[in-house]
């Protein structure tokens, strides 16, 4: 890619020395490099649909666990809103027990949020929780006595 003056017949390759940084152009290289579109199974047999999803390092999402019960049920609300006032003192956390669970999922996934924790009726009888992984989807069932430690160790 050379440039070849006109006038004087001299070659070179042009340049550019930006110096100018400022923070919009950071945060917009983060979501630009952030922001992804997947293919995700629905709940019916077969169907997938587009996954909206920023991928911001676990360091730099600005929530960084969701606490959603599987129902608005008293009894899982209950448990749900005690482990959010205790992780909320150490990590930044949202409460959420609008719509289906997937739709939540899905809303976390868009803004970024690395694990969301769901409380489900299980979680009554065995006082474990199931924690879902952003980017792998994967989901593993953890007792809420070491929840606090395993995320802290994950987010770390």
């Amino acid at each position: 890619m050379f440039y070849t003056d006109l006038e004087t017949g001299e070659k070179f390759i042009p340049h550019v020395i930006e110096p100018s940084l400022g923070v919009d152009r950071l945060v917009l290289a983060v979501l630009c490099s952030s922001y992804s579109e997947e293919e995700a199974r629905t709940a019916e047999e077969g169907k997938t649909e587009t996954r909206v999803v920023l991928k911001f390092p676990y360091w730099l999402a600005p929530v960084k666990v969701a606490v959603l019960p599987l129902s608005k049920k008293p009894e899982l609300a209950d448990v749900a809103k005690s482990l959010y006032r205790e992780l909320t003192k150490n990590i930044v956390c949202e409460y959420d027990e609008t719509q289906s669970i997937g739709k939540r999922y899905r809303r976390q996934d868009e803004i970024g949020t690395p694990y969301c924790v769901t409380v489900d009726f299980d979680s009554l009888e065995d006082k474990a929780v199931t924690v879902r992984d952003r980017d792998t989807m994967k989901q593993d069932r953890i007792k809420i006595t070491a929840l606090k430690d395993y995320l802290e160790k994950k987010l770390s």
